[in-house]
C-alpha cells in the first residue's frame, strides 16, 4: 500500500467540527477512564443529591476532558486517524467500525 500524504486531503466542513471533534470526545473518555468510572459511581451512590456530592468528581472529569479537546497535538492525531479511515473506506467500502468486528469462524 503506498503511502498518502494526509495533508493534501481536503476536509469538509462537517468532518473537521463535527466528525473528528467527535473522535475526539470518544478518546478522550477513554484516555480519562479513571475520571469517568469515578464520576459514574458517584452518581449510582448519590441519586438525586449527585449534583451536590459528586461536584469534586465532575470537576476532576471535566478538567481531564477539557485538556484533550484543547490540545492542538491530540486534534491532530484523531485528524490523522479520521483521514486514515475514510481513505480505507472509499477503498474497500466498508466503515472501519465493521472492519473491526470478527468474522465468525463457521458458516
Amino acid at each position: 500500500m503506498e503511502a498518502v500524504n494526509t495533508e493534501e486531503i481536503h476536509l469538509r466542513h462537517v468532518e473537521k467540527d463535527v466528525l473528528i471533534p467527535k473522535m475526539m470526545r470518544e478518546k478522550a473518555k477513554e484516555r480519562c477512564a479513571e475520571k469517568v468510572e469515578a464520576f459514574n459511581h458517584c452518581c449510582k451512590d448519590s441519586g438525586f443529591l449527585m449534583a451536590f456530592k459528586c461536584r469534586e468528581e465532575n470537576a476532576a472529569l471535566k478538567e481531564c476532558l477539557t485538556i484533550h479537546y484543547r490540545d492542538p497535538v491530540f486534534f491532530e492525531q484523531c485528524k490523522q486517524e479520521y483521514i486514515k479511515e475514510k481513505m480505507e473506506f472509499e477503498r474497500t467500502g466498508i466503515a472501519s467500525k465493521n472492519r473491526k468486528q470478527k468474522l465468525p469462524t463457521s458458516m
